[in-house]
């Protein structure tokens, strides 16, 4: 043990849970264990922040860290191994914001998220390809082709597979056919696994409500950390160019096979409505979240609301009472809350008592 390990016990993390954004240069990842090394290539660059989604959940910057030392801990583990995060807890308590917590904190850009119901399957998560606009554009691309003018002819190659790459001419973007590139999407599994320099955040929400198969068909893309585009891999080009799941996004795919170059930090949530397979959950860390302490709550009523924190405390010790006594109570409460009680002329006596009441009920009892 070196000497400022010994001085600071926590001088391994690299995240702090303050959600505090870097200043400067963003904070470097040790490098991964070997056995969690990828070579996917050529190099995409960083993606932008999502500033707005990032003010939405996690509000104005506070210095307080949101999650216990356990769960801090847990959290560099997983960025450490470059393995998932398995985060469970009850509705509310905060799972699904531990994603922007990480990717504002560490400057990793816009968090790619993938909200999970019954019928999510693994293709889903991966890309989609529109084969019917391919077939509608080709079909219009060739009725233009033969309605072409002596003054406008065209110089279509024999087929749309054997297209040549658009040489920055108009009239050769306005004659070329459609790309097979053109159709195809990356979902938010299929874009974080896109070779970028610094890994990205995914996003994978509560898998629990997933299709029984799904846990098991994300084993070979979470250990392999990579996937193939079928199409793409019987398509005579080399390379093509697809949509991503970033606004404007794109990205070229070789010979219709994807590898990361850095594992995406993944993080899935679930509301433990159901257990998960041995073979997944061995390849994730298991974080389980509680509701946060005092000092924690207030830290997130700070960072969202412009409320007085004398205000606010007695609504925080009141939701803390009403945590302790058991049900289900989301932040969410506590916040609305806090924003109706502290506004101008509300009276939280009498009927304002009442829906104060309202406002912080057991959600486990329906209404």
């Amino acid at each position: 043990m070196t000497a400022q390990e010994e001085r600071d016990p926590h001088a391994w993390r690299v995240f702090q849970a303050t959600g505090v954004p870097p200043k400067g240069k963003a904070p470097s990842l040790p490098k991964p264990p070997a056995w969690r090394r990828f070579a996917g290539g050529p190099a995409l660059p960083e993606p932008p922040a999502d500033e707005p989604a990032e003010l939405r959940r996690l509000g104005r910057v506070d210095i307080t860290p949101h999650l216990d030392e356990s769960a801090v801990d847990t959290v560099n583990a997983a960025l450490l191994l470059r393995r998932p995060l398995l985060v469970t807890g009850p509705p509310g308590v905060g799972k699904s914001t531990l994603a922007y917590l990480i990717a504002r904190e560490l400057g990793l850009g816009r968090v790619l998220s993938w909200n999970i119901v019954s019928r999510t399957s693994l293709r889903d998560g991966l890309y989609a390809y529109d084969a019917i606009g391919r077939a509608q554009a080709i079909a219009a691309w060739r009725a233009e082709s033969r309605a072409a003018g002596p003054d406008d002819s065209p110089r279509p190659p024999a087929s749309p597979e054997s297209s040549p790459e658009h040489t920055g001419d108009p009239a050769d973007a306005r004659h070329r056919p459609p790309t097979l590139g053109d159709f195809i999407t990356l979902g938010p599994l299929g874009t974080a696994l896109l070779p970028y320099d610094r890994p990205r955040v995914l996003l994978v929400d509560e898998l629990d409500k997933s299709d029984i198969d799904l846990p098991n068909d994300l084993l070979h893309a979470l250990e392999n950390g990579s996937y193939e585009i079928a199409e793409l891999a019987r398509d005579a080009a080399d390379t093509a160019s697809v949509h991503t799941d970033d606004l404007g996004g794109r990205a070229d795919i070789l010979r219709g096979r994807v590898e990361c170059r850095q594992f995406p930090i993944v993080v899935i949530t679930s509301n433990g409505e159901r257990e998960f397979p041995a073979a997944f959950r061995r390849r994730c860390l298991p974080l389980e979240m509680r509701m946060p302490g005092k000092e924690q709550l207030l830290a997130i009523v700070r960072s969202h609301l412009e409320a007085d924190e004398e205000q606010a405390e007695p609504l925080v010790d009141q939701f803390l009472q009403r945590v302790q006594g058991g049900g289900t109570h989301s932040l969410d409460q506590l916040l609305n809350a806090v924003q109706l009680t502290t506004m101008g002329g509300f009276q939280a006596d009498g009927n304002g008592r009442k829906l104060v009441e309202s406002l912080l009920r057991d959600l486990a009892k329906g209404r």
